[in-house]
């Protein structure tokens, strides 16, 4: 798990420079758990780490660089993501 995490990541900074290593490392484990669960809950068969790659990298290409805009709108997350101590200055 951790070589994906570290790829998201990797991709993640580079689409959206506001985020801090933390914070882009946080969302990458917030989307992959994301979709596993729902696929889970929804009953759909496993099809693997390179699917939920593949997904995860589909939702970096189309919202990486809004990400950083969410955490305002929604305070479910902001306790993962809106730590002072994260933000690039």
């Amino acid at each position: 798990m951790e070589i994906y995490f570290e790829r998201l990541t990797k991709e993640l900074l580079e689409k959206n420079n506001t985020l801090s290593y933390a914070q882009a490392r946080t969302w990458i484990e917030l989307l992959w758990e994301d979709f596993e669960s729902t696929q889970a809950k929804a009953g759909r068969t496993y099809r693997g780490k390179e699917t939920t790659e593949m997904v995860v990298r589909q939702l970096i290409t189309h919202y990486g660089d809004k990400l950083h805009e969410f955490i305002a709108t929604n305070p479910k997350y902001s306790h993962l993501l809106n730590n002072e101590d994260y933000l690039k200055h």
